[in-house]
């Protein structure tokens, strides 16, 4: 170009910072035969701004040789971003000329810090206010639990657009009062697609799944957002048939490309069924995308084919991980794999592998090694890492970790180390710390400890059948029938029953579905003859079982008389 004004050095300048490029931009605006107005300088702030670079963006601003409100407005919002809410109010308290936007952007700091008595403070103050005033005041105060001043703010607006009323609907959706926010989002004059996703996450979180289907299907149209919602949602609430079914809809439609996040639930969901079949079609799937390499979704498929019983294709993802790229949930996930397959020592060397590379174990990983040490016996081998783990000040025992160290004592038959350490913890022990204790005690026939663990089981949980069911087999296998017809009948008389085990598997395309004692299948009789031959085999080959640990339903006072 033979001339060169402003307007050219400003533009191509900003051209480099939409981009991205903001070191190419500096170099630029630090030309010698440069020219500059206060619109480069802002401009060449803004892209720090953009880039979270907030202390070059300080040293920049500091030297401007003149700042318009633009310039003020950018730093407030900088320092907002940035979570420095101080910063942000020192620079416009030095302001001599504010503007709207001046006030929405410190007013925004505030909120996002949590500080909204300060913003209702500052809002009150404002000479003037737009609609995005009004909305972040009603999204702070939604956002803090105070969902009924927010409806007084949204009731007085002017003037409100759509995101004021996503702003009030979601208010009412995260403080769990559902049917008013549906009853807002049903008055809406006009609905964008956040407005709907807000509604069927709204339901979602509590547990409306049914409602959130129904909103779902009204929707004229669905981004990945929503897909992914539900099917996050039917996963979590166990439905995992229905979450696959919605992401084969979602692929029919055609109309949003699954994320990570979408990938991430349709793989927990295969994991649940130990759908290998489904689980090989969405790998087929993701191998096709842009998000194969995230460690999120190579950890969600190694834990699929391990739940699938595929442990070897598990091991094979996590090695195609390169070294660099793999992070301490991709570790975890392996860990808990071996755990799952009883594969003690290969864990317990993946562990060793892991901080010998430097990576430092948090306290999943710790869950995950001490499972592994329990499935596999490796009782010492399981407390010394769990001694390790309590003298690591930077990591917090959780009740996991407490109810892995029952259940590796309680496998071993060390009933009394296991009960030992539960009466120092105190208040603290759970449920289901112990419940693993009269699981030990069941299997390895403990009377003394089991009624100790049944009492403090029945008083914390009084409606858990298995609690009852583990009790009575206790007594049985120490032939105590009089004790365990006892407590049958406390059960019979709370009127609780133990849900029968379920099992499935999948065969030529088609899923057989099994509860305990089932003869609804359609080749039961040949099941039962083969399950029968088998267990004659075991017999030859010197298996004993043990029957004393299995007590039926219909335990009668006719075999506690003959027992007698």
């Amino acid at each position: 170009m033979p001339e060169r004004d402003v307007v050219t050095w400003t533009t191509l300048i900003s051209g480099y910072i939409k981009l991205g490029l903001i070191v190419e931009a500096r170099s630029l605006f630090d030309r010698v035969d440069a020219i500059k107005d206060v619109v480069t300088w802002t401009a060449m702030l803004s892209g720090y701004v953009r880039l979270r670079r907030i202390q070059e963006a300080e040293r920049l601003f500091e030297v401007m040789p003149v700042k318009n409100v633009v310039s003020w407005n950018t730093m407030i919002d900088g320092y907002g971003k940035n979570r420095e809410v101080d910063k942000a109010i020192e620079v416009f308290e030095r302001m001599h000329e504010r503007n709207v936007v001046s006030w929405n952007a410190v007013i925004a700091a505030l909120v996002q810090c949590g500080r909204v008595e300060e913003a209702r403070r500052r809002f009150d103050e404002m000479p003037k206010r737009d609609v995005i005033s009004w909305t972040t005041m009603v999204m702070g105060l939604a956002r803090s639990g105070r969902v009924d001043e927010a409806r007084k703010v949204f009731d007085r607006m002017p003037e409100r657009n759509v995101v004021s009323w996503n702003a009030m609907v979601t208010g009412y959706a995260k403080n769990m009062r559902l049917d008013e926010a549906f009853d807002l989002f049903e008055r809406m004059p006009e609905r964008n697609l956040s407005s709907w996703n807000t509604m069927i996450t709204g339901f979602i979180q509590n547990g409306e799944l049914a409602r959130a289907r129904k909103v779902f299907n009204e929707m004229p149209e669905k981004n990945v957002v929503s897909w992914t919602t539900m099917i996050t949602g039917y996963v979590q609430k166990g439905e995992s048939e229905s979450a696959l079914k919605v992401f084969v809809e979602m692929m029919k439609d055609g109309g949003a490309k699954p994320n990570e996040g979408t990938f991430v639930n349709v793989l927990g969901a295969c994991s649940d069924l130990a759908g290998l079949g489904e689980g090989q079609q969405v790998h087929m799937l993701i191998s096709k995308s842009v998000h194969q390499d995230t460690t999120f979704v190579a950890s969600a498929l190694l834990n699929m084919y391990s739940k699938c019983g595929e442990l070897s294709i598990a091991r094979k993802i996590f090695d195609e991980v390169v070294i660099g790229q793999r992070d301490l949930v991709l570790w975890n996930s392996m860990i808990a794999a071996y755990a799952h397959h009883g594969c003690g020592m290969e864990a317990i060397e993946l562990f060793e592998d892991m901080q010998g590379l430097g990576f430092k174990p948090n306290d999943v990983s710790y869950v995950g090694l001490l499972n592994a040490c329990s499935h596999a016996g490796l009782v010492d081998e399981g407390l010394d890492y769990f001694d390790e783990f309590g003298r690591d000040n930077s990591i917090q025992l959780r009740e996991d970790h407490h109810a892995c160290l029952v259940d590796l004592c309680g496998r071993a038959g060390r009933l009394k180390e296991a009960y030992d350490y539960i009466k120092q913890l105190g208040t603290k022990a759970s449920s289901s710390i112990w419940g693993g204790l009269l699981a030990g005690c069941n299997a390895h026939g403990d009377m003394e400890i089991g009624q100790m663990a049944a009492k403090e089981l029945e008083k914390d949980d009084p409606e858990n059948a298995g609690t009852y069911l583990l009790l009575s087999n206790i007594y049985a296998s120490g032939r105590k029938w009089r004790e365990a017809s006892r407590v049958r009948l406390k059960m019979k008389e709370k009127g609780l029953k133990k849900q029968p085990g379920c099992s499935w598997i999948e065969v030529g395309n088609r899923v057989h579905v099994f509860l305990a004692r089932d003869k609804s299948h359609y080749q039961s009789n040949l099941i039962y003859s083969l399950v029968h031959d088998i267990h004659a085999e075991m017999k030859k080959a010197g298996h004993v079982p043990n029957n004393d640990f299995v007590v039926e339903e219909d335990f009668s006072s006719t075999q506690l008389t003959k027992a007698s």
